[in-house]
């Protein structure tokens, strides 16, 4: 097996950091995050609840204590993992709680689940640096990633794959635009 990613040689997994984000419905987190240079690869899952193996289901349920969220593989050497909570923060409505647009409940909180102390470090760091130019108070969870369980595969590469979608086009694709990403 090859230790190249994606076909871009050079690059190995040791070189490869993550980063794991929940801003909403992950459909939305995964269509801002795959356009960024230096991002290889981002899955939709669920993380910071308490049910082993979740499904969608049950996490919309809200009883599995899980948010949806998208985990990231990044190349340091093009995009910091501080250019990424850059991101996160202009890409969601970090002050309220359990819910963006029209999306509600707790699966959709804003969260940064950071892999290591570093990371929380730059979360922390990042977030008081964000709420200077936010006026209402950020609610946005800071916590350490325990267990990510990727999401079905229906739900990976979602806007991708279902351009058109309803939900695509009223929510995703503005986003996108707003962004500049589109």
């Amino acid at each position: 097996m090859s230790s190249t990613v994606f076909g871009q040689k050079g690059i190995t997994m040791a070189q490869l950091e993550k980063a794991t984000f929940g801003a909403g419905c992950f459909w939305c987190v995964e269509a801002v995050f795959e356009r960024l240079e230096g991002v290889h690869s981002v899955v939709s899952g669920y993380t910071g609840g308490t049910k082993p193996n979740p499904t969608y289901e049950e996490v919309c349920s809200g009883m599995t204590g899980h948010a949806e969220v998208a985990q990231i593989t990044f190349d340091p050497s093009k995009i910091s993992y501080e250019q990424l909570l850059d991101v996160f923060w202009q890409s969601h409505d970090p002050t309220t709680l359990n819910r963006q647009d029209a999306d509600v409940g707790t699966q959709y909180r804003s969260a940064i689940f950071y892999h290591d102390e570093k990371q929380k470090a730059a979360a922390e760091k990042s977030k008081l640096e964000a709420q200077k130019s936010i006026r209402d108070p950020i609610i946005t969870e800071i916590k350490p990633l325990t267990h990510f369980y990727q999401a079905e595969n229906y739900h990976q590469d979602y806007y991708r794959n279902n351009p058109s979608a309803r939900y695509c086009q009223l929510v995703i694709k503005p986003k996108l635009k707003k962004l500049k990403l589109e």
